[in-house]
């Protein structure tokens, strides 16, 4: 079967997956509380905000987002119904389309900012100092 986990691996993988839920359920529950959609909208929107006039194919946002296409397409759909994004022919390709931000959905994105930026602040910010911080994003780049 191969060599043996240590339990020191196993402790960080759980201390890792453990610490990624607290934080996300933290931003999420402040993002619900203040009616704001939920993360995945706000990644989403940031995404094609950063995309500029010329938008993104799906599956650009797909690998940006971590999500399966059937996920994908079922999202874009209900931000689209709420009138954040726009689906367009890509000029380039007639049977591809790619997905643009509307003023309302950057509206949206610029209200939800603070409000996102605060919660990870009490989330994560606020419990370790900037060198510990620094030293989190060498670590976890290590394991990308």
């Amino acid at each position: 079967m191969g060599e043996q986990l240590s339990e020191t691996v196993e402790e960080a993988w759980t201390h890792l997956v453990r610490a990624h839920h607290a934080v996300l359920s933290g931003v999420e529950r402040t993002l619900k509380r203040e009616g704001f959609p939920p993360l995945v909208w706000y990644g989403c929107l940031q995404e094609l905000d950063r995309a500029g006039d010329g938008g993104l194919r799906p599956v650009a946002l797909e690998k940006s987002l971590l999500l399966p296409q059937y996920g994908l397409s079922r999202l874009l759909k209900r931000i689209e119904d709420a009138g954040y994004i726009r689906r367009l022919k890509d000029p380039k390709d007639a049977r591809a389309q790619t997905v643009h931000i509307t003023e309302e959905g950057r509206a949206l994105c610029n209200r939800i900012q603070p409000v996102y930026q605060a919660a990870l602040r009490n989330g994560l910010g606020e419990r370790l100092e900037e060198k510990q911080i620094r030293k989190l994003i060498k670590t976890l780049n290590k394991v990308l």
